[in-house]
Formats: structure tokens, C-alpha cells, sequence
């Protein structure tokens, strides 16, 4: 077990190109047989999807979750409470990205490196795998309720394999095996190791719109644990430049740790939130 999360952390790198992101509107592979456009939006809704920012590219993403829209006029349906994640992803090369990003959610600044190591092919290999790793920085917890907190308690790091498959053209699937390790958690009983299975998709259902969702299984939560795992729906909107992503989710931490070890919300109890990411292109 030790050796396969080495290899997810440390694998990083090879190959080939990406298209432009209007090339891709309807095309499903180039001359070399390449399958694209499964996804175009960098993150499905939660998740990081296969997409990867082409060569010496940069890609300015907003993401803005509100409050619960369980609290209703209370906190004018979240507005009050609302968290924001500024992320900038630049393409080292075309299979090779780096990000790094602040959230307000705990106050959270990471690092990451997302890297193709296979493409689907036509009549040829089924999936695109993609690795994505990120080292995060909570700088929300205080001294005040942590006396002996050290600087390496407030690290968190992820690890995730990303495996999609365009099955047409209008509909992508994508499974993501995750490992992810907090070395501070709040609940005693919880490991500081978790692991989780992300399952995500697209549904074209026109040129520029898509309906998109994902969801995370968590397979160690402890049994006390308030949290619940991460559903997303919402849809893609794509208008030149860029990607506006809307959608609806029982979490509003938006940095892989955080929604799928910190997920507070219930759908069956309408505790939700609303929320959008929105990528310009450079």
C-alpha cells in the first residue's frame, strides 16, 4: 500500500498535446487519433476533471460557493456566507499543469501539479489518466485553541488518479481514485489518511451547454463523523474564452480535502449550496 501512494505522489510526467478550447467544440479526436473534449471545464463540479491547460496557457479560475440555502432569508439564502477560491493554472507544457490558489474556506492556500500520463485513443487505448497532486496550507487554525500547533499541522496533501473515457460525443465519464492525508483532523476517532472514489460525468446538450456532476465515496469516515459524502450537479456554460460552471452541492469546501473529508451538508434535508466556477483563459 505504502509503495502505490508513492508512485500516486511522486509519479509526475509525460506527453501530448491539447487542443483549443474552441477547436474542441465538435470534435472527438485529431489527426493523430486522439480523443478530445471530454471534458471542458478543468473541474467537473468538485473534482479536477482530465482537461489539462495547453502549453505556456494560463487559466484564472473563480470559484465562489455560498451559504446554505437551508438558512433561506436568514442569511438571504446564503449570500452572507459566502466562500471564495482564486486559482491560477498555467500549462508547463501541454501535459503538464501547475496551480496554485488561495480559499477563504479555513483559509487555505495550496499548491498542485496535474499531469497526463495516457490518451484515449480512437480504436485504440479506452481512457485518458491523468495524476493530480496538491500540498495545502490551513492557516485558519489559531494558536489561541491549539497551543502546540506547529507549522507541519496545518499540511494536508492529495493524491489522485484521474481515469476518463469520452463514450460519444455528447456523453464523458470519469472515476477518480483518491488519497488524501490531513495532519491536523478535528474529530479524534478519524484517520489522518482517507481514501475516496470520485465518480463524475458530462452530458452534452447543446454546443456550449452541458449537464455535469460528480460524487465522492469515502471509504474510511469514522462512524461519528458529521460529514457526509460530496454530490454536485450543476452545468457547464461555454462562451468563447471561457468556462461558467453553475451548480448545487452539500459542500462548500472547494479544495479536495475539504469536500470530500468536510462535506456538511445533506440533500435529503435541503442543506446546499449554490455556487459557480468561472475560467478565463490567458
Amino acid at each position: 500500500m505504502n509503495k502505490i501512494l508513492l508512485i500516486l505522489i511522486c509519479f509526475p510526467f509525460l506527453m501530448f498535446s491539447q487542443e483549443d478550447l474552441l477547436d474542441e467544440i465538435d470534435t472527438k479526436s485529431t489527426g493523430s487519433q486522439h480523443v478530445t473534449a471530454a471534458f471542458k471545464g478543468l473541474k467537473i463540479v468538485n473534482f479536477e476533471s482530465t482537461k489539462l491547460v495547453a502549453k505556456k496557457e494560463l487559466s484564472f479560475i473563480v470559484s465562489h460557493r455560498f451559504g446554505s440555502l437551508k438558512n433561506g432569508i436568514d442569511t438571504f439564502f446564503g449570500l452572507d456566507e459566502a466562500v471564495t477560491r482564486l486559482n491560477f493554472v498555467y500549462g508547463i507544457s501541454d501535459a503538464i499543469n501547475i496551480g496554485v490558489s488561495r480559499s477563504s474556506f479555513l483559509k487555505i492556500y495550496q499548491a498542485s501539479v496535474k499531469y497526463r500520463l495516457l490518451r484515449q485513443e480512437d480504436n485504440g487505448f479506452p481512457f485518458t489518466i491523468v495524476g493530480y497532486n496538491a500540498i495545502l496550507v490551513n492557516t485558519a487554525l489559531e494558536e489561541e485553541d491549539l497551543p502546540s500547533i506547529e507549522f507541519s499541522d496545518r499540511l494536508g496533501y492529495t493524491a489522485q488518479l484521474l481515469i476518463s473515457r469520452k463514450i460519444n460525443k455528447n456523453f464523458s465519464v470519469e472515476l477518480a481514485p483518491t488519497f488524501f492525508h490531513d495532519n491536523y483532523v478535528s474529530i479524534d476517532e478519524q484517520d489522518n489518511s482517507q481514501i475516496a472514489l470520485g465518480l463524475g460525468g458530462r452530458y452534452k446538450l447543446s454546443k456550449r451547454w452541458s449537464i455535469n456532476a460528480d460524487y465522492g465515496l469515502h471509504f474510511n469516515r469514522t462512524d461519528n463523523s458529521p460529514f457526509q459524502n460530496p454530490l454536485s450537479i450543476g452545468i457547464d456554460i461555454e462562451t468563447g474564452g471561457h468556462v461558467f460552471q453553475m451548480h448545487f452541492s452539500n459542500s462548500q469546501a472547494m479544495n479536495t480535502n475539504g469536500f470530500l473529508g468536510q462535506a456538511g451538508g445533506d440533500w435529503s434535508d435541503g442543506d446546499i449550496y449554490f455556487g459557480f466556477n468561472l475560467s478565463r483563459r490567458f
